[in-house]
Formats: structure tokens, sequence, C-alpha cells
């Protein structure tokens, strides 16, 4: 366990961490002492082992599913994690998403629905049904990307949504602020995950460290220690901030 512990007594709830980023900020935030809340789409069993790990190091979790792209799905998930937590709710990290790799000419209704759906509406509502647990000291984390504020290949639509975060976490920031809860998003670029394949291959990763100052490729761990850094009090005068955490991507 992570000697700082300086989560502990802190409840969380990290969307989409059965795998990638979500997964990773998990395991951070119980090492420093935090109980997580582990949320997955369809990877129950993922999830699962997840739980498992933070608990065989001593930790507090428990996994909780919820379909992000169902127009009451973050109803249903803050319902869960109310629940389970109770009246407190210290860290919400918000990085599920999916992304669609398509040009402008492949992109269909359904993809851009979709995306909206998951990337922008999802995080939306959740704030909002998570608010009567949100308190003063109470950190949001919203995941934002690299291609908000830059063109990376044929992902207009994804870009749009992480375009939008940007524009959420002012919003939020603006109207909870008030009550002490600070909300602020992180930017990666590419992170070796599962939604970014490509970096397994000699091609992908000459392509990626093209494009950036450090010359090696992004790990989840790499993009979780920013968004424990926002989640603590270390961050405690930060609000509204989208943070870079790219490898110096595009500069």
């Amino acid at each position: 366990m992570d000697s700082t512990n300086r989560l502990t007594g802190k409840t969380a709830l990290v969307t989409g961490a059965s795998r990638g980023i979500g997964r990773a900020t998990a395991l951070l935030l119980a090492s420093q002492g935090a109980q997580v809340i582990v949320h997955y789409g369809r990877n129950e069993a993922e999830a699962a082992a997840v739980v498992d790990e933070i608990r065989r190091a001593g930790g507090k979790a428990e996994k909780v599913g919820a379909d992000l792209q169902a127009a009451d799905g973050p109803h249903r998930l803050a319902a869960q994690v109310r629940a389970i937590i109770g009246g407190r709710l210290d860290v919400l990290v918000a990085n599920a998403g999916i992304a669609k790799d398509a040009s402008l000419e492949a992109t269909t209704v359904e993809d851009f629905d979709a995306l909206f759906a998951v990337n922008v509406r999802a995080p939306y509502f959740l704030v909002q049904q998570l608010l009567p647990a949100l308190c003063e000291g109470s950190s949001v984390v919203l995941l934002s990307s690299l291609a908000a504020h830059a063109s990376v290949g044929t992902l207009s639509a994804y870009s749009a949504t992480k375009g939008a975060v940007d524009t959420l976490v002012k919003h939020f920031a603006s109207a909870l602020g008030a009550k002490g809860i600070r909300v602020n998003a992180v930017a990666p670029g590419v992170v070796a995950t599962d939604m970014s394949s490509f970096t397994k291959t000699e091609a992908g990763r000459g392509a990626v460290l093209g494009m950036q100052a450090l010359q090696r490729v992004a790990q989840p761990e790499d993009i979780a220690s920013a968004i424990a850094f926002l989640a603590s009090d270390d961050a405690r005068w930060v609000a509204g901030d989208t943070l870079r955490v790219d490898g110096g991507s595009k500069l």
C-alpha cells in the first residue's frame, strides 16, 4: 500500500475501471487509502479482478455495473453508488468512454449519438445524480483528450465529445465551486490501452513518438497519477482546469 495514504477515509467512484486508465486509477486511489467503487459496463469479470487485487493489498473496493450508453444508465449507477457509500462521495472520476476512428464520410448517426451518449451525456447526468453525495472538499475529474485541441487522425466525432467535456469542466467548476467541490479534467495523449491498440505495432509506435516531446508510449499509470493528484488535497486550489498529460504531444 502507498505509504502516503493521502486518501485514507475517502470514497471514490471510477467509471470504466475494469481496464486501461480506469483500472490503473482505481488501483492507485485504493493504494492511497480510498474505498473505491469499480464501475464496469460489460466486463464484470475484469472488474471483479480489480476489486480482488485491491482487497488482496488490504484496500476496500466494490464493483457496480451500468450501461452508460442507456439514457438512464447514469441514474442507475448513481443509485447503486449512493446505496454503497451512504451520504458522502469524495472523488468521482468519470473515465468511461468510447472512441470511433472513422472519416467524416464514414461516420453514421448511430456512431455520433453513441459517442455523445457515453462521453458527454453520461458524465453530465452522473454528476447531477451524485450531487447529494458530493460535498465540501469533493473532487470531480473528467476525461478529456489531446484530440479536443489538436487534429489527431480521423476522430472528428470523438474529438467533439472531448471538446464538450472541456466546456463542461468550466461550467461545473463555476456552478459547484461555492459548495467547495472542485471539477477538473485530464487530457491524455495516446496511451497504450485497448482503445489505442495501434501502439502495439512498430508503425503505430513510430507515429506516436513522432508527435511527442517525450520519447516513449504512455502507460495507463502515467495518466492515473495525474488523476490521483487532482483527486487529492494536493490540488485543493485547482478548479476548472484541463490538465494535459500527453508527454508534450503536438507542441
